[in-house]
């Protein structure tokens, strides 16, 4: 893991993403202290996302939607 400092990481910034995508990590420092990290994406965060996931986990009511009771309502609206 290489430290670089902020104005190094600025003028070389697309080397470096290209660097990190290959698997390289990478520490951005200001004046000695490490500030930041450049790493690479995980391969399960480049997964396209698929719906229909959650089917048939997630359940609610028939009445979900419906009006709340006025003493419940009070509560939301401060009127108690």
């Amino acid at each position: 893991m290489q430290q670089l400092n902020i104005y190094e990481a600025k003028t070389n910034f697309s080397k470096l993403v290209e660097l990190a995508s290959q698997g390289e990590t990478f520490i951005i420092a200001k004046s000695g202290k490490a500030l930041a990290q450049l790493v690479p994406l995980s391969s399960s965060t480049s997964k396209p996302f698929q719906f229909g996931t959650l089917l048939g986990a997630i359940k609610t009511s028939d009445d979900f939607d419906e009006p709340l009771a006025d003493d419940v309502l009070d509560l939301f609206e401060g009127n108690h």
